[in-house]
């Protein structure tokens, strides 16, 4: 059984189309600024995580999660998921390879900052693996 939708301050958006294929489940994106610091919202239906994930700069860079609501994780490879809820806040350097979404039976919502710097871009690698994210309650 999953948990209710829950309210969030920010509009969900719609489909998160153009990053699906970097997404396990349905996730949804409201771009809130793309001038100075981009910033968007995220929302991830239960279950739904990003691939693990590295933000590349050659100086500065990386991210930034404000977490509005539901349950969510957050993992760094080679270390243990972390729980999240709304409040959270998670500063990803730049260079570290990660993951984030939702718990497998909540809804999830943060703010997606992008931590301005030189040269950046984002790579996409493997999706989480299910047996360790079914192991998540």
């Amino acid at each position: 059984m999953t948990e209710e939708k829950f309210f969030t301050i920010f509009p969900t958006g719609p489909k998160n189309d153009a990053y699906a294929k970097y997404f396990v489940g349905q996730s949804y994106l409201n771009m809130l600024s793309l001038d100075q610091v981009v910033i968007g919202n995220v929302t991830f239906e239960p279950g739904c995580r990003n691939n693990w994930h590295i933000h590349h700069a050659d100086k500065g860079g990386g991210q930034i999660l404000l977490v509005t609501g539901g349950r969510g994780y957050y993992q760094e490879w080679g270390k243990p998921a972390r729980e999240l809820h709304a409040g959270d806040v998670v500063k990803i350097p730049a260079g570290v390879k990660h993951w984030h979404g939702a718990a497998p039976t909540s809804w999830f919502a943060h703010l997606a900052i992008e931590i301005p710097g030189e040269n950046t871009k984002s790579e996409w690698c493997e999706p989480v693996d299910a047996e360790e994210y079914n192991k998540l309650k």
